[in-house]
């Protein structure tokens, strides 16, 4: 991929996941070096200008000379380096050197080009700082996790290449690679910046559209166990409150339950109405993608921003040539409201998903063996598993309280409005993990229950229906089946289930 003006979430997964290699084009080499310039021509004059030629926060009016710039710079990212709590995921990483590259590489932050190419050696060499997850508040961007992705720069701090934890000189060392000696505004460009809680919100998004679309055929499993009802999903309905994502989501569903045979057969049983968790799957899963939608829109802005300070405008008419603002471009909040949104959003996929379980195993609901044995008593069935959906639900609902609500000042008051952008993206990571296994535990049972039912099922349900018993047995009587609900998670992971579904 070449690094350009424009990187879309399609690229970032592709990069961060695939491993496709990354490369600086001549284009933006040449913005890099304008930028540069007016950097050059501050340190040879006498204006003061903000993290160039003066310390950083609150030492912001005291004057550092000339000679101690690059001290400066060095000293910046070493006291900054004081993150705490376990590492981030690899993945998490390579978003945060592929972003942090991307920003630079839009030419008003000041770095020289080898800044950015050195970041997308180390993303290209699979060579991955250690990055301690805690120590964001989302203000002045992602300052203590960028501080130590910036230390394997400069030769510091810890790398992980191929498998192993390595002092980071000597893996630069290996890889044929010289540690930066930083220049003025570099260290500054390289953690004043959103890329921590740019790196996980994208990598959530993307695994929440897969969630949304296996939440879909979930569902449409169930209703076809449960012999529910196609007609709220029809058309018409949902067109008479047309809200794009429900509309999406009735068309998801009609698909998977196309063909059914179920349907038809129960079309003057004596039910009125179906239970809100199956009758309004479009409104609730389709809210849900609407807020997916929205944060699409965000991240496509993000991706294309500049987020460090102060910014540096080559082509300004300022009479020195080249001007210097700084500004507020690395503060959290759009990420922040964003990855609150999301929590949201998908723990209610989560929480609706629960009670589709409820209903697969509740007697009195389903009109199925309790618990989908037929040895009840002796045995318990997938009781249990409802148990663990209800936990995880449960423990959604603290993690989904909107971080962003909270602020505490730093700097001594100079920041004194921050994001926490970066907690609520790691509580969404957690939340689109939980909400992974709450589906794959109504996946188990809609599995389960649908070996009940004698009539076929919708096409795309068939399918999915197929696809899990060739990985997950049903259950004859009680046995260890913990394994069979991780394989299960795994499929709806990795997107291979309603793959599956949909290829029907």
């Amino acid at each position: 991929m070449i690094l350009d003006r424009q990187l879309t979430l399609g690229d970032f997964i592709r990069v961060v996941r695939g491993g496709e290699e990354v490369t600086l084009p001549g284009a933006a080499r040449e913005r890099i070096g304008r930028a540069r310039e007016v950097i050059e021509r501050i340190v040879d004059g006498p204006e003061a200008v903000y993290g160039v030629n003066t310390g950083f926060g609150k030492f912001a009016t005291v004057r550092v000379a000339r000679g101690d710039l690059r001290q400066l710079q060095h000293n910046l990212i070493v006291s900054h380096a004081v993150g705490v709590g376990d590492p981030l995921p690899g993945e998490v990483v390579r978003g945060m050197l592929l972003l942090r590259a991307q920003s630079l590489a839009l030419g008003h932050s000041g770095v020289r080009p080898e800044v950015v190419e050195l970041l997308l050696a180390l993303l290209n060499a699979g060579a991955h700082p250690v990055v301690p997850a805690q120590g964001s508040v989302g203000a002045s961007g992602d300052l203590a996790p960028l501080a130590h992705l910036a230390l394997a720069l400069i030769g510091l701090g810890e790398l992980e290449y191929r498998g192993e934890v390595r002092a980071a000189a000597d893996v630069l060392a290996e890889l044929g690679l010289a540690p930066l000696v930083l220049e003025a505004k570099e260290g500054l460009a390289l953690i004043n910046g959103t890329q921590l809680m740019g790196s996980l919100l994208a990598l959530a998004l993307h695994d929440a559209r897969t969630l949304l679309g296996t939440a879909n055929l979930a569902a449409a499993m169930t209703v076809e166990a449960l012999s529910g009802s196609h007609r709220p999903f029809s058309e018409g309905v949902v067109r008479l409150r047309p809200h794009p994502g429900a509309l999406e989501v009735a068309a998801d569903l009609r698909a998977f339950l196309r063909e059914s045979a179920i349907a038809p057969a129960h079309a003057n049983c004596g039910r009125v109405q179906d239970a809100y968790s199956l009758r309004a799957v479009p409104q609730v899963h389709g809210a849900t993608l609407d807020a997916l939608t929205q944060a699409a829109r965000v991240l496509e802005v993000e991706f294309a921003s500049v987020t460090d300070n102060p910014l540096i405008f080559p082509d300004s008419a300022h009479p020195a040539g080249g001007e210097v603002i700084s500004g507020g471009n690395f503060h959290g909040q759009p990420l922040a409201l964003t990855a609150d949104a999301l929590k949201v959003a998908v723990a209610e996929l989560a929480s609706i998903s629960e009670r589709r379980t409820e209903q697969l195993l509740n007697p009195a609901l389903s009109g199925l063996p309790g618990f989908l044995t037929t040895q009840g008593g002796l045995s318990s069935g997938l009781m249990i598993a409802q148990y663990t959906a209800a936990a995880l639900v449960s423990e959604n609902k603290v993690l989904a309280h909107p971080a962003s609500v909270d602020s505490i000042p730093t700097s001594a008051n100079q920041e004194d409005h921050v994001s926490m952008g970066a907690h609520g993206a790691r509580q969404l990571r957690q939340i689109v993990e939980h909400a992974r296994t709450v589906l794959a535990i109504e996946l188990l049972c809609a599995a389960q229950a649908l070996d009940f039912q004698p009539l076929a099922a919708g096409r795309g349900v068939r399918a999915a229906h197929e696809r899990i018993r060739r990985e997950v047995a049903p259950l004859e009587g009680d046995r260890y089946y913990r394994p069979d609900l991780l394989r299960l998670r795994d499929l709806v992971a990795g997107g291979e289930l309603l793959r599956a579904a949909r290829g029907a």
